[in-house]
């Protein structure tokens, strides 16, 4: 009798669902996804030099160091990788990563969250950088359970871009780079912000429109809108951003509203938004690009740009 074939579960198939492959098939697929390492004769390859690393989730985990097969799937640590010179090794992106222009040639494979695991297993990545969320953290086990690292970083804030550029440059083994652009963008953060002003105009940045929803102090915009010289009108709230009422907006009576529109938004056409001073009077701060989305060393300029239109709402 010839040997009964292998069983190997395949992502997404239904339950108890079982797939029969020959041996040699199956070796295939398992040099794929990087884990045939002992299947055959002969001595095992040795593995490449790895390093431990802590990521933003409190998890330690072993990199092949440096990585030279990288899926990046945050758009500000896709930025951060090429700035440091090491975008021929990002291998993967998402749909969400649009700069630099050279990333639009890496294979998009989907979605940040709860990313798309077939396709980034395909890639066959030695690194997979996911955004610390609770959502991630699922993909971040069953990838490592294929035997493909996977990290979980926190990309919320400026002191982020230095922090996970030096993160990446002990990684990649540029540390150098990393560390010139890390002094570089703290440098030009310096330059660009705006010295605090007695009299700051008041913002507010709506992210969402129904239901309404502001940025709170723990977000990137608010710190953008505070080194431009203008003052947050919801920084009393801790997080990142929370949901608001038309009314709660009216009673803080913002000087203008930060909109990355670059027409009237729809919301200030809608009656029940008349109540605040800044739509009703057309008061609008415009700003566009991805700058404004993600902490980047892009953020210096997006500063000068939003100190420009807060200068006209002070004149």
């Amino acid at each position: 009798m010839g040997r009964r074939p292998v069983p190997l579960a395949l992502f997404r198939l239904p339950e108890r669902a079982i797939v029969f492959l020959a041996p040699a098939t199956v070796y295939r697929l398992l040099t794929v996804f990087g884990l045939a390492a002992g299947v055959g004769c002969g001595d095992p390859p040795r593995p490449p030099p790895g390093a431990s690393i802590l990521d933003d989730a409190g998890d330690t985990v072993r990199v092949a160091v440096p990585p030279r097969r990288i899926v990046s799937l945050i758009p500000a640590t896709t930025e951060l990788l090429f700035a440091m010179g090491e975008g021929e090794h990002v291998v993967g992106r998402t749909q969400w990563c649009d700069w630099p222009a050279e990333a639009s040639r890496v294979p998009n494979l989907g979605d940040g969250i709860t990313p798309n695991l077939e396709a980034v297993a395909g890639a066959r990545p030695d690194l997979v950088i996911l955004y610390h969320s609770g959502q991630n953290g699922n993909a971040a086990k069953r990838l490592r359970a294929l035997g493909i690292p996977a990290i979980r970083v926190r990309s919320d804030l400026l002191a982020d871009v230095p922090r996970l550029a030096r993160m990446f440059g002990r990684l990649t083994g540029r540390e150098r780079a990393a560390d010139s652009l890390a002094d570089a963008f703290d440098r030009e953060l310096a330059d660009a912000s705006v010295a605090r002003l007695a009299e700051r105009p008041s913002i507010l940045v709506l992210v969402w429109e129904q239901p309404p929803i502001t940025v709170g102090r723990g977000s990137y915009l608010s710190e953008l809108v505070e080194r431009a010289g203008g003052r947050n009108a919801y920084a009393d709230l801790p997080a990142s951003s929370g949901q608001i009422s038309v009314e709660s907006a009216a009673a803080r009576d913002p000087d203008a509203v930060l909109t990355t529109s670059d027409t009237i938004p729809g919301f200030a056409r809608r009656p029940e938004w008349q109540v605040v001073r800044a739509v009703r009077e057309r008061r609008f701060v415009h700003v566009s690009g991805s700058e404004f989305s993600r902490p980047s060393p892009r953020a210096p300029g997006a500063i000068r740009e939003l100190a420009a239109g807060l200068r006209k709402v002070r004149d």
